[in-house]
Order: structure tokens, then C-alpha cells, then sequence
């Protein structure tokens, strides 16, 4: 596997995002061949138009799987599942795919992948940290309020740090093959909790807010927010954030043979890194 992964690429779905693009740069700093798939990218690779498939997976040794927006989205799994067997055509065996955790459709896409004969890997992730300084939270943050329909139930973020060390190790290294790492960070923690934190890290007010459902879609829409988006949104809040997820798990432990990070540390770098200078 390590022979194979010197002379063809990894190619990285979703090479720009939060974990494809730390994937793609672990990699390249080991001084292995990456290719990124994204629309972009040449070749352009798009889950929409399996017409692109084939020339991103041509000469590929290998693939890190992440699908847009979110696993859980209608035609998601048939996607999944359909790229693999494209892949596995193509002479690419080593499949990593990137999973969410406590998602029905999730872990439908999870058994498209076992089912066909690659040697896979799963990294099942719980909510992102980074979901606060890089993606839909920011604008929320920088505000000095986050308002979500989630109560007061304990999610353990994990830091996609992590996440992209655990994909590194499943592609470079032995001994992944077959493994469902479901990954976590080492502490449950409420979003007043995890709000707070961030508060503190940046030295600014901002608080968490409890709405209802009907408020978040209400103040989505005012924000011209797609319904596509409005839907996933809503379904992970609601229907992830129940509960289901309360709980830590050992993956990153299991692949890594270390502690994952701790949000309190996520925290601090990103208030170092100017992030959250805007805060008002």
C-alpha cells in the first residue's frame, strides 16, 4: 500500500474543505502525490455529473471520500455507493470515507462501502468544532450570538484535526483496513457550554440562545438561507442533537494511539488565529 501510494495520487473529494484540504496538505507534506476533487479542480469533479468521475479516479492509488453538503441529503447513499463501484473499477481499493455520526442515511452510505470488496475504512465523525470558526456558526459568533433550536444537550466536538489524522493514518499507514473509527472529542459540552468557551478564548461577550424549530427556519429564510441548506440544518439540529450522540467514544484513540484534542485548546488557537477579532 505505502510502494503504491509514492508513485499514483490520493485523491481527496472535497480537497478544499474542512477536512479535505488538511488531508491533502498531511499528505503532500509526507511528499505523496495528491489530486483534489472538487468543481474547481482539473479534473473537475462534481457528485452531480457522474460524467467527471472517471477522469479524477484515473491512476489513482487511493481516495479519501467526502460527500457535499451532508450524508444524510436525498440520493446521497446511491451516489456513495455508485462512485465506489466506479472506483473499484478503476483499480482503487483503499477507500476512506468520511461518515457522520447518529445519521440513519449515514450509515446506510457506511454499508454501500462495506459491501463491495475495497479495503475500506470509515471514520464516522461527530459535530465539528471548527463548525464555530469555519463554517455556518461564524457569522453567528462574530455577532455575539448563536441561536440554535438544540437545548441543553452534551455534544462531544471533535476537532477535524483530528479527523484529518485519522484519515491519514487509514490511507498511509497498516492496520486500518476494515476499521469503523468513530471519532469524538474528550468531553461532552452543552452549546451554552461550548459558547462559552469561545466567549473566553476570544475575550468578548457572546452568548448562546435556545429558539425554537419554527424561529431558526424563520430567521434562515430572512437570511435568504437555500432551503436545501435549511433543511439539512434543521434536520441535524433537531433530529441529531436529541441525545443520540451523548456520549464518547475511543476512535481517535483507537487510530491515532493518542487523546483527541480538546475544545478548549480548538478554543484558544482559533481566538489566536484572528477569527473572531470582529467580535462585538
Amino acid at each position: 500500500m505505502k510502494d503504491n501510494m509514492t508513485t499514483k495520487p490520493t485523491l481527496v473529494l472535497g480537497g478544499t474543505g474542512k477536512t479535505g484540504r488538511r488531508v491533502a496538505k498531511r499528505l503532500k507534506a509526507r511528499g505523496l502525490p495528491v489530486r483534489i476533487g472538487s468543481r474547481t479542480a482539473e479534473p473537475r469533479f462534481d457528485w452531480n455529473d457522474a460524467a467527471t468521475w472517471a477522469p479524477v479516479l484515473q491512476g489513482v492509488g487511493a481516495v479519501y471520500i467526502t460527500y457535499q453538503p451532508d450524508l444524510a441529503v436525498p440520493g446521497a447513499v446511491e451516489a456513495v455507493r455508485s462512485f465506489t463501484e466506479a472506483a473499484l473499477d478503476a483499480g482503487v481499493r483503499r477507500m476512506v470515507l468520511l461518515s457522520g455520526r447518529g445519521e440513519d442515511e449515514a450509515q446506510r452510505a457506511e454499508q454501500a462501502l462495506q459491501d463491495i470488496d475495497a479495503d475500506w475504512t470509515i471514520v464516522r465523525a461527530t459535530w465539528f468544532a471548527q463548525n464555530f470558526s469555519e463554517g455556518f456558526l461564524l457569522d453567528a459568533v462574530l455577532a455575539g450570538e448563536v441561536a440554535l433550536p438544540a437545548g441543553d444537550v452534551g455534544e462531544p466536538f471533535v476537532d477535524v484535526n483530528d479527523i484529518a489524522d485519522v484519515v491519514v493514518a487509514a490511507l498511509t499507514e497498516d492496520g486500518h483496513v476494515g476499521q469503523l473509527y468513530e471519532v469524538t472529542g474528550p468531553r461532552l459540552l452543552t452549546l451554552t457550554q461550548a459558547v462559552e468557551e469561545i466567549a473566553r478564548a476570544a475575550s468578548r461577550e457572546i452568548r448562546y440562545v435556545p429558539i425554537s424549530i419554527n424561529q431558526f427556519t424563520t430567521l434562515l429564510a430572512k437570511q435568504d438561507v437555500p432551503p436545501d441548506f435549511v433543511w439539512l440544518l434543521t434536520y441535524l439540529l433537531d433530529e441529531v442533537l436529541d441525545g443520540r450522540n451523548a456520549h464518547l467514544t475511543d476512535g481517535v484513540q483507537r487510530a491515532l494511539g493518542r487523546e483527541p484534542g480538546d475544545f478548549s485548546d480548538y478554543a484558544r488557537d482559533a481566538a489566536a488565529s484572528g477569527v473572531w477579532a470582529g467580535v462585538s
